[in-house]
This record gives structure tokens, sequence and C-alpha cells, in this order.
């Protein structure tokens, strides 16, 4: 996926430091404890469990909740209308920086760390019981801007700041493979990824986004991560926020 018009614009007001949020100005949710990234296809007999269960973990104050749609079913006859091969690319990452070269649908993976199955609902609420984010990212609403303050933390390695958009809900009718003949809705679809600059742990970071643009077409809300690399290789996510108008 391309840069966006937006995207140019952020990362030019990008700045080190922390903002400081005028009285008045609008803060999103509660500091979560987790980020859940569900792998999934629409083409997967065995997703429809896990795609109902991320739709509940979004309910949870605690949780940020991504579905990222895999391109790799698409080839049983009904290509999923959400799919990208690069989100197929970060799940094999995932596994790779595991040391692992298998990768299945339908999978949740916990703030970057721990993949799980992700129709086991046990095993998905152990892993978010026992997660944490050590790193606060505050975002604010000033009229048609979002300002993101993500604070310096003395001990934690240095890492990138992602900008994820997605789709709140959508309901699909699906005419071929193995889910032919079903209607399902899919939440919290992840619609596109793009790096937004760097978090120095000893400096923090801060940054300011257009509200327009940034939620163009289909997209209804975004959420900002902070996970660390290693390799090239996606690591531990440090901390998180989400934001829907």
């Amino acid at each position: 996926m391309t840069k966006s018009p937006f995207l140019r614009m952020a990362l030019g007001l990008v700045a080190l430091g922390l903002l400081a949020a005028p009285a008045g100005a609008e803060s999103m949710r509660a500091r979560p404890k987790a980020v859940v990234e569900l792998f999934t296809s629409q083409g997967c007999s065995s997703c429809p469990p896990a795609d109902a269960l991320l739709t509940g973990l979004a309910e949870d104050q605690d949780v940020i909740a991504l579905a990222y749609h895999v391109d790799y079913w698409d080839y049983v006859g009904w290509k999923d209308t959400f799919a990208h091969a690069e989100f197929s690319d970060r799940q094999r990452a995932y596994a790779e920086s595991w040391g692992s070269s298998r990768i299945y649908t339908p999978q949740m993976v916990v703030n970057g760390q721990k993949g799980v199955v992700g129709s086991r609902r046990n095993d998905v609420h152990r892993a978010i019981d026992g997660a944490a984010l050590p790193l606060p990212v505050d975002i604010s609403r000033h009229d048609k801007m979002l300002k993101i303050a993500i604070p310096p933390r003395a001990g934690l390695a240095d890492a990138v700041v992602w900008l994820v958009t997605y789709l709140d809900r959508s309901e699909i009718a699906i005419d071929k493979g193995e889910n032919a003949g079903k209607t399902m809705v899919y939440t919290q679809v992840v619609t596109g990824r793009q790096v937004l600059g760097m978090w120095e742990s000893g400096s923090g970071a801060s940054l300011k986004l257009p509200i327009p643009e940034v939620l163009a077409e289909t997209s209804t809300g975004i959420a900002v991560l902070v996970q660390q690399e290693q390799d090239g290789l996606p690591g531990p996510i440090l901390g998180a926020a989400a934001f829907e108008p």
C-alpha cells in the first residue's frame, strides 16, 4: 500500500517531545492493556467463531481489536473482499520472529508476543488477562486534528509508530468457498497500515493527524501502535491507543 497525502503531512509534523493538550481537548478511550490482532479469512470455515469472539473483545475498553484478512485462502474459490498480501506477510513475519514457518487461520496475536488459536475462547482470554502495555499513548481531538503524545520511558528500546486504519463493521454475502451461502458480519477490519515515525525512549514522540484524510473512504477508526522490531521482524507492542469519531 502506497503512502497517502495525509501520511506525508503527518510525517512532516512529527516532532520529538510531548504534546501538551490544551484545556477542553477531547480525550479518547481509556488506556488499553492489550492489542489483539486476528488473522482471518472469509474463505475459512473455522474462522467465524474467531470473528465473533473478536467482535466481543472490541467492546472491552481494555482491548484494541484488529482483524487482518489474509489472502492465502483465496484459492478455494472466494476472494476475500478485505484481504491484502501485506497482511499475510505480517502474519508470516510474526511466525518467523518466533522461529516458526507455520501460519494458520484463525490466529490471534496478543501484544505482538503470543499467538493462540483465535477460536479457543479460554486460551484467548488467558493471554489477554496476563497482558500489559507499559507505554501510555494519548490521543486527543482538537477540531479536525488528532494529537498523539507518547512520553519518554527509560529502560525500553526504541520502537516504530504505526498508524492502522479499520472499518468497524461490514456485512458480506459469500457466494463461494468454504463459507458459501452465508452472510457474515465482520468487525474491526484493518484497511491499511502505515509507518508514522519512530518513538525514542529518551525523548518520546508527538504528532498531528488530519481526521478527514485519515478516515477517508471506508475507514471508521484508527489505532496507533508503538511496536519494537528486530531485524525487520515485529516484536512486542509497547503501547497503543484507538480513536473513533
